[in-house]
């Protein structure tokens, strides 16, 4: 999802910051990603790299290591590690949404396949975990193979919650905590364990990511009701029409009359769908004020992040890490 929707971009300012780091990692990437024996794999990942995107993920990672003050090689490394993560689970997620569309581009699977798709991703995660293991850091090891698997686990999870009405906002929190906010939280961490930080920096930086990721998810699922087409690259209501119980749906099943319950089993738990429909549920979503509703959320765990960093140390790069947070949500003005 794009994040230039605001005037003013705390990522931008952070990634000239970082740039030389920056410009290490997207080397290693290059590198990394390539295949002397299947042209296929530096082509399709080549084509996602080049999507554009802001390499928020591995940004966090180097922001969170320079913060606590690493001075080494291997945030570098880690940082590549998250973006192999990220591009890999994006290759599979546009597989099981059965996507063609991403940051306004036609993705993988519509151009190759699936089976492309699918063996490129696991390509990546297999890169990932060579990359991880080349700073000999078990702790790191350690976060990110456990941010691969809750990764994995939100997804399968996410396949039953989406079209089942029962599901909750403790259940959709779950969902998001693995599918999105779980690289996140892994992101930041690392970078103050490869620094070596203090436990409590360190669950700090957890902290933050987790909180971010939770803010970045739920603004996401709200753009796709209320955002502009041309700037998320996404048609407006893809979740609706795929059939995905995000917070505004779920907050307005939770107030349905009978009558409107009946409707969103016949178009989320059954999938029947008819012309219209869209319109309906954006009318019943105003009823019960849950775009709203969920914006107010979105803001709530962006202030969570921001508080989890406050007791760093003062520095250039927590206080952008802060705007950061506030941007997320900035994209809902």
């Amino acid at each position: 999802m794009s994040l230039d929707t605001a005037a003013s971009k705390p990522h931008e300012a952070l990634a000239g910051l970082l740039a030389d780091d920056m410009d290490a990692v997207n080397e290693l990437i290059e590198t990394r990603m390539a295949s002397e024996h299947a042209p296929r794999i530096p082509e399709v990942t080549a084509h996602l790299v080049g999507a554009g995107g802001k390499r928020l993920r591995p940004m966090l990672t180097l922001a969170a290591a320079r913060l606590c003050g690493y001075d080494g090689p291997y945030h570098v490394h880690l940082a590549a590690t998250v973006e192999f993560i990220h591009t890999a689970t994006l290759l599979h997620d546009d597989v099981v949404d059965e996507s063609d569309k991403r940051r306004g581009r036609p993705t993988a699977n519509l151009l190759w396949d699936n089976k492309s798709s699918v063996l490129v991703g696991d390509y990546l995660f297999s890169r990932s975990f060579q990359l991880m293991t080349e700073t000999n850091n078990i702790d790191v090891l350690r976060i990110l193979s456990n941010a691969s698997a809750t990764i994995a686990e939100g997804e399968v999870l996410q396949l039953t919650a989406a079209t089942d009405l029962r599901t909750d906002e403790s259940v959709y929190l779950q969902v998001v905590r693995g599918k999105t906010a779980a690289l996140f939280s892994a992101a930041t961490e690392v970078g103050g364990v490869i620094a070596e930080a203090n436990a409590a920096d360190i669950q700090a930086l957890f902290d933050y990511g987790d909180a971010l990721g939770i803010a970045f998810q739920i603004a996401d699922d709200l753009l796709d009701y209320q955002g502009d087409s041309n700037q998320t690259g996404k048609n407006v209501g893809d979740d609706f029409r795929e059939r995905k119980l995000t917070l505004p749906v779920i907050k307005a099943v939770a107030q349905a009359t009978s009558e409107e319950r009946d409707f969103w089993v016949r178009t989320i738990e059954k999938g029947r769908q008819d012309d219209g429909d869209l319109d309906h549920a954006l009318a019943l979503m105003a009823k019960y004020g849950t775009l709203s509703a969920t914006r107010d959320d979105a803001l709530v765990w962006a202030e969570r992040a921001k508080s989890a960093i406050s007791s760093l140390p003062a520095h250039e790069i927590r206080d952008l890490l802060s705007d950061i947070a506030d941007y997320v949500v900035a994209r809902l003005n």
